[in-house]
């Protein structure tokens, strides 16, 4: 989950009448999970909401709920567009195993054999930050709150500043936003903590060793291949007629918010729909494989996915029999499911998997709750997954 605008939304439940439920395919048995998913978006106050359960790496069930726009009452579909928040980590993972793939990246180099300036963690000037470091959030370095909720939105357009020239004046000592608060007091790979401004740099490093921005990289080794024809990182870029509306609730009442860019795109950017998104976990969950095409290779993928906390290697506050983490995935759930969540202002997905890679639900949802009613999101995705079991039955 990304820590954006740390904003409390002290509110108490209201009631929104969810009138409007679009089926886009439908299974025996589903009128439960239509009445239980419309209570809770009713009790809570979410406007639209999508979501689809994959059995056995196939799509077995996918629906829509609610409204994308609720002026117009235009329904929330499962191809729905709307920024997916932090699962786009997972898609700057896969570029990243790409570019390894390719014999561009080595997960193992320190970073600063690829940048065009250099990083030095100023508690730790000598120890090396890798790839692997940036990918399961063992690097060190961190995001400055508020500075970097603060700065780094901007409504209704994509960022302006330039990635490149961003993370410079963040990390190079002298830089416009340089801060000693821009680093953890821990070596790189001793202590694990969510970094958003890691997955940046990550996905940036991607840029310079292929040579291509990560939206038209993605677009030619993943997106093509997948057949993710609505899916892309910046507003400029989707057809925003498709691109729902995002909602939040505040002070009793759930009010619309306008849409956004952020200059840290790698960490949060991406722009998909859970029908588009299907194909990509899919493929993750099937080894690299996609309607019997071959889009990554099984050995990227299995490293992507493996569990990098063991024995030899675990940060000294992580046990990894409650968390783990892949290449941009993780364990969640008490180490009962894998995959990533997301959120961000009105903003809340879920793509998440069993660990045998049996039962799998994408989880959409276009409103912002307060942090006392986050407990709707899971309870929907609880319901959604027990009838995964169902359907699996």
């Amino acid at each position: 989950m990304k820590y954006y605008r740390h904003i409390l939304l002290f509110c108490s439940v209201t009631l929104l009448l969810v009138a409007n439920v679009y089926a886009q395919g439908d299974t025996s048995g589903s009128t439960n999970i239509d009445s239980l998913i419309t209570k809770r978006m009713a009790e809570s106050g979410i406007v639209g909401l999508g979501a689809a359960i994959i059995i056995d790496k196939k799509v077995a069930w996918k629906k829509g709920y609610g409204f994308s726009d609720r002026e117009t009452r235009t329904a929330f579909t499962t191809s729905t567009l709307m920024n997916i928040a932090s699962v786009s980590k997972t898609v700057t993972g896969a570029c990243l195993m790409k570019a390894v793939e390719q014999g561009k990246l080595s997960l193992d180099v320190d970073i600063n054999h690829y940048l065009p300036f250099q990083i030095r963690n100023p508690y730790f000037p000598d120890a090396k930050v890798t790839l692997r470091n940036l990918a399961t959030h063992t690097s060190g370095l961190t995001d400055r709150y508020p500075f970097y909720t603060d700065s780094l939105y901007f409504n209704g357009k994509d960022s302006p500043q330039e990635l490149g020239n961003f993370l410079q004046q963040y990390f190079m000592s002298g830089g416009q936003y340089y801060s000693n608060e821009n680093f953890l007091n821990h070596k790189p790979g001793t202590f694990r903590e969510y970094s958003n401004i890691g997955a940046a740099l990550a996905g940036y490093i991607v840029e310079i060793r292929t040579g291509q921005k990560l939206n038209e990289y993605s677009k030619k080794y993943l997106f093509n291949p997948l057949k993710m024809n609505d899916t892309g990182w910046f507003l400029s870029e989707i057809e925003l007629k498709k691109h729902t509306k995002l909602y939040e609730k505040k002070d009793h009442k759930i009010q619309e918010i306008p849409l956004y860019g952020c200059t840290t795109y790698p960490d949060g950017g991406v722009r998909s729909s859970v029908d588009d998104l299907t194909h990509f976990f899919i493929c993750l969950l099937n080894d690299g494989k996609y309607q019997n095409r071959q889009v990554l290779k099984e050995e990227t993928v299995r490293e992507m996915l493996r569990f990098q906390f063991d024995e030899t290697n675990t940060p000294e506050n992580v046990k990894p029999k409650t968390l783990n983490s892949g290449i941009f995935w993780a364990t969640k759930m008490g180490a009962k499911r894998i995959g990533h969540n997301g959120s961000d202002p009105g903003v809340r997905v879920f793509m998440l998997s069993d660990l045998n890679k049996e039962v799998a639900v994408i989880l959409f949802s276009n409103t912002s709750l307060s942090e006392q009613e986050e407990n709707k999101f899971f309870e929907i995705y609880e319901d959604l997954y027990r009838y995964g079991l169902e359907i699996k039955k």
